[in-house]
């Protein structure tokens, strides 16, 4: 049973505690209770020491007219997140908005732990929608030159509903898929034909650039940034805590792909950038080396030290994922995937998916494959 307090309404204190000893079991809880003179105030978190060590900041591009429930929802989902994440051990998610000041330039308006260390700059930036009005293009104009220069800066960019006419205004969508409403598409399509505009998806996570559907798809969004930044232990006790459905999540469990991109390195940002946008078409270490400059060892063991992998390695994980979004919305076979994503030995991609995902083609589409439209589903 649920426990109440002394005056028979159910405490915010006590069921917080409550609801997360039935994701884990009762443990040590590292929270602060709130004082009891204060009534349902939820529990302080108490943030894990970390050697002053900034928070990772999730930023919310706010501008007039935009949908500020959905601003205010997803910082609630992330204050939720942030309090699994202690339980773990780690440390939550900073939350801030910023806004276009009079004189130019972005500042920030909002922030979720005023008193921790301040990083120079969001680790992700989120472009919410409007329930009254798309941005016009020249509205968009300074939008979309700040989130230009922060996704140069190694920012992953965001989109939720409309906002992702400001992500595309910025070009770096140019080739590569993205969703918005579906109340939205055609517009979308006529003003950005070189976006792949897939309005059927409710997430496209496409590493460095992700967008997600109308309105209220920002717990999607939020639960998948919950996902790459926290983890999926702490993204589905998120979704069971918040009612939140998670099916279809779990194939991110499934060695997720979120490269690194705030290593500073900014020749090799480029280059990952510029394979990202590529999509899944052959290319080798020598023109990767090419695009960033740089004789091609020096260019190998500088894409190690900032990514972790090497060239091979990091292409390998885009064609895979690229691989698994065509098992996951197409009926293609899994020889033509393989074609598709530049592997002309079917057998070898096979056993590449197989020792990266854990799954083979078959069992992946098995498991995760969704219905191709929204007619399908009808």
């Amino acid at each position: 049973m649920v426990p109440f307090d002394g005056a028979g309404g159910v405490s915010v204190p006590v069921i917080w505690k409550y609801a997360a000893s039935l994701l884990r079991g009762i443990g040590g809880y590292d929270i602060i209770r709130a004082d009891s003179d204060k009534g349902a105030a939820m529990p302080r978190l108490k943030v894990p020491d970390a050697a002053n060590v900034p928070l990772v900041e999730v930023g919310m591009m706010t501008y007039p007219d935009c949908q500020m429930g959905m601003v205010h929802g997803i910082t609630d989902l992330f204050d939720v997140a942030g309090r699994f994440a202690v339980e773990h051990g780690r440390r939550p998610i900073r939350a801030s908005y910023w806004r276009l000041m009079d004189g130019g330039g972005f500042a920030r308006c909002h922030d979720s732990h005023p008193a921790e260390p301040v990083s120079n700059a969001p680790a992700v930036l989120i472009a919410p929608g409007s329930l009254h009005k798309l941005l016009e293009p020249g509205e968009v104009e300074p939008y979309a030159r700040w989130l230009l220069d922060r996704h140069a800066n190694g920012a992953v960019l965001a989109s939720n509903c409309g906002g992702a006419f400001a992500l595309a205004a910025t070009g770096l969508l140019a080739g590569r898929p993205a969703t918005t409403h579906w109340f939205f598409a055609e517009e979308f399509k006529s003003r950005f034909p070189d976006v792949r505009m897939e309005a059927d998806r409710m997430v496209v996570d496409d590493g460095d650039i992700v967008t997600a559907g109308g309105l209220m798809a920002w717990t999607d969004l939020g639960l998948r940034i919950v996902e790459r930044l926290l983890g999926p232990t702490v993204m589905m006790e998120t979704a069971r805590f918040l009612l939140i459905d998670p099916s279809g999540r779990e194939q991110k469990n499934y060695a997720s792909f979120a490269p690194k991109l705030t290593h500073g390195d900014e020749p090799v940002l480029k280059v990952q950038h510029w394979l990202q946008a590529r999509g899944a078409r052959p290319v080798s270490v020598a023109e990767m080396a090419g695009e960033a400059r740089m004789e091609e060892r020096t260019f190998q063991r500088r894409f190690k030290a900032a990514t972790g992998m090497t060239p091979v390695e990091y292409v390998q994980h885009l064609r895979v994922g690229k691989a698994r979004e065509l098992l996951e919305f197409t009926r293609r076979t899994v020889d033509q995937i393989a074609w598709a994503v530049g592997y002309e030995d079917a057998a070898a991609f096979r056993k590449l998916f197989h020792r990266l995902i854990g799954l083979s083609p078959h069992e992946y589409r098995q498991r995760f494959s969704t219905p191709r439209s929204l007619a399908e589903v009808a």
